[in-house]
């Protein structure tokens, strides 16, 4: 193998990791532990708590 092939294969394997990293960073952002969405749960909860105090 030609140096240029190694390289190739070395930038390859770290541009999967990087991408890796930011694709589980985002979800580990935007999920909670149990796999729900947490801007979701906050409206929810807002909304439960306004027809409760409607009610």
């Amino acid at each position: 193998m030609k140096l240029g092939d190694i390289f190739y294969i070395f930038a390859m394997i770290g541009f999967a990791w990087i991408t890796f990293a930011i694709v589980r960073g985002n979800f580990r952002r935007k999920f909670d532990e149990q796999g729900r969405r947490k801007d979701l749960i906050e409206d929810s909860e807002e909304e439960s708590s306004k027809v409760e105090s409607e009610e």
